[in-house]
């Protein structure tokens, strides 16, 4: 079924301007069918899969129905584990942007009760939790539920196989008759049944089939990034695998235009479609990106429905999908015509185990893989220019400049010699910047396993990392003998607006149109980049990016004596 627009559904201008911020431009079918009924306080029982998009469509009208004139508890969302608590109390925070005066709360078994006492006592309009530790609360009297509106029980039939029956019939017998009781659950087995007898009132049911994956010949991986580590995970994931035709999936209008303006400057042909383009502006786009005149288009999820390209190499999740079955639809635009695919996703921090119920939702096998190192990505890149090489040989497609080759060879140059700088110049002429050290997650250092370190050990203040090399300035710039004379200008953004190194050089090559060769040292301060570069471009690069926007900052550029 079409999804519905979320301005169909007679949301507050607040709460619609905060699915808007979070990327959201239709709802979900559980979304669509779920949030009218519960705006009118309805029970409810909703069967959907994990990764359906369900968490938005009980928080939407939970939040929507706060009276926030009171500090009191007025929504209750029992989870089965602390991890999925924890996503729910993410997703409902960044609903609640728009309303800063209601508060969440997650409360779960494994956090210190002082935190969560504090919390209660100062008010939480919402509280998501685990039974064992709602069940607690409710026995010690530090949490009141006497103006409670609504109670939601997510993943129920996951709760009741974990055991927790009682805890939950003892949680629902404590709960005001007046209320909204609402249960998600994948399944309906016989004791969700009997919940649904004993607590609610002629509840409405709304049930959502899975979707089944339509694309099994595609080969879907996964990597762990660091946020801040994205963008140059994607270049790297690029120039490794030589992509040259493929789509990249990001959550928000915004950070399409954000990441299109990265990858030009960094020398990638890219484009954007999004909602907020005109018909007209988008089949522009669709037409040179079909003509292959551009080799990726950034998109976001409703702008690509119904996408129909040929021979796409990969789709790129840079942010993962709403749901799985927006999943199902980003990767199903590559692999068409019998042809084989490949879809990669990149995973920040807590986001896995969004993937996971994305892989549950969907039944897709989604391999873990590791981030290509730099010499890994030299390597490669050698094979492929090794290649291209081979093929212009055996095709006899070449110029011949045997007079220029004996000349070389008659200052006494070896042949190898000749190839080596001839390559060393093709590289330095290319435009893009230098591969980067990428902070990888692994091991302890991940988010994911900090959380995991027992509460003494997670209290202990972690020493920073060292300045790396590249903190200080990217590797292979020129020397001082290649630059000659030098100025030093001063770019307006820096460390705070999370800017590195490769891309200072990569927005200076791409706006300026300067060899690499160009480019001295390049340092980074809170709020400003100091930059060296040749005397005889320094004007040409003042010009040129005097007043572009980067990184959706518009840029300063002044020049110190």
């Amino acid at each position: 079924m079409d999804k519905k627009l979320f301005s169909e559904l007679n949301l507050s201008d607040s709460m619609l301007k905060a699915v808007q911020k979070m990327g959201f431009e239709a709802a979900t079918p559980i979304q669509a069918q779920s949030i009218p009924p519960l705006m009118e306080g309805n029970d409810m029982v909703g069967q959907s899969q994990t990764g359906s998009g369900k968490t938005a469509a009980f928080g939407i009208p939970a939040i929507e129905r706060i009276d926030q004139n009171s500090k009191n508890t007025q929504v209750l969302i029992l989870c089965p584990t602390r991890e999925l608590a924890l996503q729910v109390a993410e997703e409902i925070s960044k609903l609640t942007r728009g309303k800063p005066g209601v508060r969440e709360l997650p409360v779960y078994g494994g956090q210190s009760y002082d935190r969560q006492l504090r919390g209660l006592k100062k008010g939480a309009h919402i509280v998501i939790g685990t039974p064992g530790r709602v069940l607690d609360h409710l026995e010690k009297g530090t949490m009141k539920l006497d103006e409670l509106k609504t109670i939601i029980l997510d993943e129920a039939d996951r709760m009741l196989d974990m055991g927790f029956t009682e805890e939950i019939n003892a949680i629902l017998d404590k709960m005001p008759a007046e209320r909204q009781t609402v249960l998600f659950s994948a399944t309906v087995p016989a004791g969700i049944k009997r919940l649904i007898k004993k607590f609610t009132q002629d509840p409405v049911w709304i049930k959502i089939e899975a979707s089944e994956l339509t694309a099994p010949e595609i080969d879907q991986v996964w990597y762990e990034v660091d946020r801040r580590s994205k963008l140059e995970v994607l270049c790297r994931l690029i120039d490794f695998e030589d992509v040259r035709y493929g789509i990249i999936f990001c959550a928000t209008k915004m950070m399409v235009d954000d990441l299109v303006e990265h990858l030009s400057a960094r020398g990638y042909l890219a484009d954007k479609l999004h909602g907020d383009m005109s018909q007209q502006m988008r089949e522009r786009v669709m037409n040179r990106f079909r003509k292959k005149n551009i080799e990726f288009l950034v998109a976001t999820d409703v702008a690509a429905r119904g996408l129909d390209v040929k021979d796409i190499e990969v789709v790129f999740n840079y942010d993962l999908p709403n749901d799985g079955e927006d999943y199902v639809h980003r990767i199903g635009r590559t692999g068409r015509a019998g042809n084989s695919g490949k879809a990669v996703t990149l995973v920040a921090g807590r986001e896995v185990y969004k993937l996971q119920n994305i892989m549950r939702f969907t039944k897709a096998k989604i391999k873990r893989a590791n981030i290509p190192s730099v010499d890994q990505l030299m390597a490669q890149r050698a094979n492929v220019f090794f290649d291209a090489l081979c093929t212009t040989l055996d095709e006899k497609n070449f110029q011949n400049h045997d007079e220029l080759v004996d000349r070389l060879l008659d200052r006494g140059n070896s042949p190898t010699e000749i190839i080596s700088a001839l390559m060393h110049m093709l590289d330095k002429s290319s435009g893009k910047p230098p591969p980067e050290e990428i902070n990888i997650p692994k091991g302890g250092n991940s988010r994911r396993e900090r959380e995991r370190k027992p509460q003494a050990d997670r209290g202990r203040k972690e020493r920073k990392p060292r300045r790396t090399e590249v903190d200080a300035a990217p590797k292979e710039r020129a020397s001082h003998q290649e630059l000659g004379p030098t100025r030093k200008i001063t770019l307006s953004v820096g460390r705070q607006q999370h800017i590195k190194p490769g891309d200072v050089l990569g927005v200076i090559l791409g706006a300026a149109d300067i060899n690499r060769s160009k480019v001295g040292f390049i340092k980074l301060h809170p709020g400003k980049t100091d930059v060296e570069v040749s005397e005889d471009v320094a004007d040409k690069v003042k010009k040129k990016l005097t007043g572009i926007k980067f990184k959706g900052y518009r840029l300063k550029v002044t020049e110190n004596s």
